[in-house]
């Protein structure tokens, strides 16, 4: 998708554990700098892997594809792109990602603006001066800028907007809950301590510390903010000598020490942020997930420059307008030289708004877009029927993990061993059945996480497509019996060595 190619505003670093969040780091015999590593290191070590595993010799750079057509007759998919290439492939895998489509907001009057604007996915350092890897923005010294979101974009790249332009102006919806950035440096030591299958186990533990329950005796590896409830609560059970905390107790407590958790982050705007009516504005008032959790030593202190100006647009959901010369918040007119788009991706949006292809047709010419229009319907978020030879990665009706790349890694995994079976078989085309499908569906459904009950609550957010509760993608829509579950399913699934659910064209 992209996400470590384009994105490289000023301040970009990773703000999940670097040592969960890289893959293949035993593979590559690499270890990240510091425990959030800088988007430029992210970008290199990638670089790294594509050259390792010879991804660069096979690869079409600057081309998008616009259509893919499943061709019956020869059992191959017919794939066409915006250099007039037509493409005849045996197996499709749609890693596209869930960051790549940037998102823009609907504004009265946007393109009435005569100054510059840009997303920060397409920074333009030719704009502000500086480059990616050293971000001196010394062109905006004369500059009046906007920055538009304060989610973990923004929290990033607001210190360096406020350090060099001559006045910037924050324009918040809803405020991030910003925790200190404890961000440790590789020590030696432990590096030289680490036994082979180090990577997995470190991953194995963030899961259950910050998703699931720590086992007897097992210490947070990771400790920060994604692990603190989990960590509190174990605290507690221990401090009441209790075995476990009943299961009927558990939402109870929980939400205790959420509320505990967002007051701490409140109480630190205050203690930071030395005006009263910004530091007001600025405090999270939601529960802790409604709104991804962030990390930033340097966010809140911007707001006591004086060249610093927080618009609260909550009462408006969002800015009023745009003229010639700037935007309108409240009736009143700001003049800027620069509107800066940090408004995040399509996440949870519709298909059709997330992916840029024109059409995805599948056998008898159905459209993927019209077949999961109310959400995706597979076999193990891997499959879908009606389309086959196609894989599927991302938050779709599979396991749900706290690092990203580890799940989309072992989807990635699922479908290669599909992929490998097929083609050692001899097979021409594999796709789950419709009965297959359906009995997977229906499983699905009746173990998923309901969480209805916790974001019904919460301010609109990338998570729910802006506040959909229902929203047919909604991002943590996952296999509630826990992730270590969804995998043995799979893999017993791939033990029997049947292809249980599938249909197999020979």
């Amino acid at each position: 998708g992209g996400t470590w190619y384009w994105n490289r505003y000023p301040g970009l670093q990773c703000d999940n554990d670097a040592f969960c969040y890289l893959p293949l780091l035993e593979e590559m015999d690499h270890l990240p700098s510091k425990q959030f590593e800088d988007g430029y290191a992210i970008y290199d070590y990638f670089v790294k892997i594509a050259k390792k595993f010879d991804l660069y010799e096979n690869a079409l750079f600057h081309t998008t594809v616009k259509t893919l057509d499943w061709d019956e007759s020869i059992k191959r998919w017919r794939v066409t792109t915006d250099r007039g290439d037509t493409i005849r492939a045996r197996f499709v895998v749609m890693g596209g990602g869930t960051l790549s489509t940037p998102k823009f907001p609907a504004i009265k009057g946007l393109h009435t603006f005569k100054g510059k604007m840009f997303h920060t996915s397409r920074w333009d350092f030719e704009y502000t001066g500086g480059e990616w890897r050293n971000p001196v923005l010394d062109k905006l010294a004369d500059k009046r800028v906007a920055i538009l979101g304060t989610g973990a974009t923004s929290i990033q790249a607001v210190p360096y907007l406020a350090k060099y332009c001559k006045h910037l102006y924050v324009i918040q919806r809803t405020p991030s809950s910003v925790d200190e950035r404890r961000n440790r440096p590789l020590d030696p030591e432990w590096a030289k301590s680490l036994t082979p299958g180090w990577q997995e186990r470190r991953r194995e533990n963030f899961q259950r510390a910050s998703n699931e329950i720590l086992m007897p005796g097992e210490d947070d590896e990771v400790q920060d903010i994604w692990t603190e409830i989990n960590n509190n609560l174990e605290a507690e059970r221990i401090a009441n000598g209790e075995e476990a905390i009943p299961m009927e107790e558990f939402p109870a407590r929980r939400e205790v020490m959420d509320f505990r958790v967002m007051e701490r982050l409140r109480n630190r705007v205050a203690e930071i942020v030395k005006d009263p009516e910004t530091a007001e504005a600025l405090k999270p008032y939601y529960n802790f997930m409604c709104k991804r959790p962030v990390s930033n030593n340097e966010y809140y202190p911007a707001f006591n420059q004086d060249n610093v100006t927080l618009i609260d647009v909550a009462d408006t959901a969002g800015l009023e307008a745009m003229t010639e010369k700037g935007f309108v918040h409240n009736g009143k007119e700001y003049e800027i030289d620069c509107m800066i788009f940090a408004s995040g991706f399509e996440v949870t949006s519709s298909l059709r708004k997330r992916w840029v292809f024109d059409e995805v047709n599948g056998r008898d010419g159905v459209s993927l877009y019209d077949y999961w229009a109310n959400g995706p319907k597979t076999l193990h978020g891997t499959m879908a029927h009606n389309f086959p030879n196609m894989f599927f990665q991302g938050y779709i009706q599979g396991g749900l993990n706290g690092t990203t790349t580890w799940q989309f890694g072992e989807q990635g995994r699922h479908a290669a061993w599909i992929i490998s079976q097929a083609l050692e078989r001899g097979y021409k085309a594999v796709e789950p059945t419709q009965e297959g499908q359906d009995e997977y569906v229906n499983r699905f459904h009746d173990v998923e996480l309901d969480l209805s009950h916790i974001f019904e609550t919460c301010p609109p957010s990338y998570f729910t497509n802006e506040g959909e509760t229902n929203a047919p993608w909604f991002l943590f829509r996952g296999w509630g019996l826990g992730w270590n579950d969804f995998q043995n399913m799979v893999e017993a699934w791939r033990d029997e060595g049947s292809m249980k659910g599938m249909r197999i064209d020979t």
